[in-house]
C-alpha cells in the first residue's frame, strides 16, 4: 500500500481495553478497497522485472516470448489465465 491508513475497530473485532484507538494497517488486507490496485501493481512489476510485456490495449495482459514460443497470462479481476505455446512454458 502507497499510503498510510487508519482505521477504528471493526464489529468483529472489538477490544474494550483498547475501545478509543484506531490502528494504523501495516499491509494490505483482503477487504480494502486498494488492495487489488496494490496486488495489481506488484504482479505488474514482477511481470515487467521477469522480461513480460504489457498488451498493447489491455494492460492485464501480459506476454513473454522466447524464440518461437510464447507465454500469455491475462488477469482478470481475481482470476488469472495461462496459456502457452510449449507445456515446459506454463
Amino acid at each position: 500500500m502507497n499510503e498510510e491508513v487508519y482505521v477504528e475497530q471493526s464489529d468483529e473485532f472489538e477490544n474494550s481495553a483498547l475501545s478509543n484507538h484506531i490502528f494504523k494497517l501495516h499491509k494490505v488486507f483482503h477487504r480494502l478497497k486498494q488492495a487489488p490496485r496494490a496486488w495489481y501493481e506488484q504482479l505488474s512489476t514482477f511481470s515487467l522485472e521477469n522480461d513480460f510485456a504489457h498488451g498493447k490495449i489491455d494492460k492485464t495482459l501480459f506476454i513473454k516470448t522466447k524464440g518461437h514460443d510464447y507465454l500469455i497470462i491475462e488477469v482478470y479481476v481475481n482470476d488469472i489465465v495461462f496459456v502457452a505455446t510449449n507445456n515446459a512454458r506454463c
